[in-house]
């Protein structure tokens, strides 16, 4: 399968640059996987399109205010880094730029709070760095780190909880699921009271998200892996809706391939935790989503791919050109698509 196959004309000014004020007043198009049609309304209005029984899975991974910068002790050369993954003892895995000045042994002071010192290099040039501080790690990075928005966002951020979702909690991510973006907590009342269940997973973003397919053969493909968690309550919770013939609708493409990831080949959701690597694209048999909420993603991104496997790539397509003619707006701040 050709990636050029999920490619697709954007214009710049489509990308969003910045949340609007009310998450829940974006535009949402809605998609009906059996026959193409296309609708077009208000996310709050999302209401309306779920049903007594239905559950509703969101991933309650929080953002870490991953991007530090600090300078090289010996001289004084500033250095960006970006946390991409906690090792043991105290040990990230990180993206460094200038890489070059980041040799083993290099030490870098962050504003005189903490301190690394680069361990190892290993696979595509990241660096293994040590910190050293006094304190709660995570209290430090609120203080010194930015939200690591991703490249087509130029804008800067003014609150850091806009890249959140309200119902953030294990800190862990490096990019936000940003499907979740658009929920109020006043809206998610309302869900529950609709007689919708709502279950939470976690699994914590990684950088990989964002990285270009550079293959030409999406078979071809190493997808990055991520760490989700599924605890029992949830698996419950989830297993007994499918069971009484309820919808399970994931909020986002991570909580998307947390379900498939830990569903066994009878489609029952088992509880644990660990790494996964599932790269979804069409022929992909879904063992547990029927339905999805997501963002509209960048052209020949893996994403594209999964939401092709779950409503048809021809479907897809046409719905991104009508979101286009009608000037959605794309990617981590723009507007959501609900596939049923």
């Amino acid at each position: 399968m050709d990636v050029n196959e999920f490619d697709y004309q954007l214009p710049e000014e489509l990308i969003a640059q910045d949340p609007i004020e009310d998450r829940s007043s974006s535009r949402l198009l809605i998609l009906d996987k059996k026959t193409g049609k296309v609708q077009h309304t208000i996310f709050r209005n999302i209401l309306s399109e779920l049903r007594e029984g239905d559950c509703l899975v969101i991933n309650n991974t929080r953002v870490l205010p991953a991007r530090l910068y600090g300078v090289k002790e010996e001289t004084g050369a500033m250095i960006e880094v970006l946390l991409l993954k906690r090792r043991e003892d105290n040990i990230w895995e990180t993206l460094v730029k200038p890489g070059k000045k980041a040799k083993i042994g290099t030490v870098l002071d962050f504003g005189g709070l903490m301190k690394g010192t680069v361990v190892d290099i290993v696979e595509e040039g990241n660096r293994l760095i040590q910190f050293s501080y006094e304190g709660i790690f995570e209290e430090i990075l609120d203080q010194l780190g930015e939200m690591p928005l991703p490249p087509y966002i130029t804008h800067h951020l003014e609150d850091k909880e806009r890249y959140q979702t309200v119902y953030a909690k294990h800190n862990g991510s490096a990019a936000a699921p940003t499907a979740g973006l658009h929920f109020t907590k006043e809206l998610l009342e309302a869900i529950r009271a609709k007689g919708v269940r709502i279950a939470e997973v976690t699994l914590h973003v990684g950088l990989g998200t964002f990285r270009p397919v550079k293959v030409e053969q999406v078979e071809n493909h190493h997808m990055h892996s991520e760490f989700y968690m599924v605890d029992e309550e949830t698996a419950e919770i989830i297993n007994e809706t499918k069971r009484q013939g309820g919808r399970i609708i994931a909020v986002g493409t991570t909580s998307c391939r947390t379900l498939e990831s830990a569903s066994d080949e009878n489609g029952v959701l088992q509880p644990g935790s660990g790494w996964t690597d599932i790269f979804i694209y069409p022929g992909y048999q879904f063992r547990m989503v029927e339905a999805l909420i997501t963002n509209f993603h960048l052209p020949k991104s893996t994403l594209m791919m999964l939401v092709s496997a779950l409503a048809g790539r021809d479907h897809i397509m046409d719905a991104y050109e009508e979101a286009v003619k009608e000037r959605y707006r794309f990617f981590s701040f723009g507007d959501a698509m609900f596939i049923r």
